[in-house]
């Protein structure tokens, strides 16, 4: 199916293997053991032809004496994933974020520089009815790619120095996944950053086009990625809580 639509699939395929891994509540970051995110939390990469792309690395550390998880991208790509029993409303999202390397080539409006150095993602189990047609073909050809069915709507929120803060923006492999440039042109690096979103509040912003009513929640991601632009960044995400 060649290299573009294997990036589509990847800039979709959050949830892979989501039955297995669901649940109802979200492990807090900062339990996992030996510097690892704790399980069911698990790093996904490309759905297809990766063989040799790097992963990007997801550990536990300490930053101001706080332990944190560092996303540390170099030339590569990967999602750290946490799956949601479908029942899961959606809620209140709460975290803290820094940025100590970041991406000025970056470009999230093209496909050839569509990398970030930090995103929070949502994925809402939006019924197939409500997905236009064309998205609908599109969502099963990535889910050919993948071993389960990959959600129809993503809410991400994204920390990237190139766009306004505020700025609302379509991935540029797919419309299934849409962003908040929450921290943008002007955020300082090295520095703590803390966001509460309304998820459901969010959704109905940026799909209200397809559905005002909210569907379940039924993950979160973390991501950050360097393979398009080639660079090497760093972040920092801690305090994550999801709630009612």
């Amino acid at each position: 199916m060649g290299r573009a639509i294997s990036q589509l699939a990847a800039g979709l395929s959050l949830f892979i293997g989501a039955a297995a891994f669901a649940q109802s509540g979200l492990t807090p970051l900062d339990s996992g053991g030996a510097g690892k995110p704790p399980p069911p939390w698990r790093v996904v990469g490309l759905p297809s032809d990766n063989k040799g792309k790097p992963y990007t690395q997801f550990t536990l550390e300490s930053v101001d004496g706080h332990r944190a998880l560092k996303i540390d991208a170099d030339r590569s790509y990967g999602n750290l994933v946490h799956n949601l029993a479908e029942t899961k409303p959606a809620g209140k999202l709460s975290w803290r974020w820094r940025v100590d390397v970041a991406n000025d080539k970056a470009d999230l409006k093209a496909k050839g520089g569509d990398d970030r150095v930090l995103e929070i993602c949502a994925a809402f189990a939006l019924p197939l009815d409500k997905v236009p047609f064309l998205d609908r073909q599109t969502l099963k050809v990535a889910s050919s790619l993948s071993s389960e069915p990959i959600p129809p709507a993503s809410v991400c929120y994204t920390w990237d120095i190139t766009q306004p803060t505020g700025t609302v923006l379509d991935n540029a492999f797919s419309r299934r996944k849409r962003m908040i440039i929450v921290r943008g042109t002007g955020s300082p690096l090295k520095t703590w950053a803390t966001e509460t979103r309304d998820l459901g509040a969010d959704f109905v912003k940026l799909f209200g086009d397809e559905s005002k009513e909210v569907p379940p929640l039924i993950g979160l991601s973390i991501g950050g990625d360097t393979d398009n632009t080639q660079l090497h960044t760093v972040g920092w995400i801690a305090d994550l809580e999801l709630r009612p």
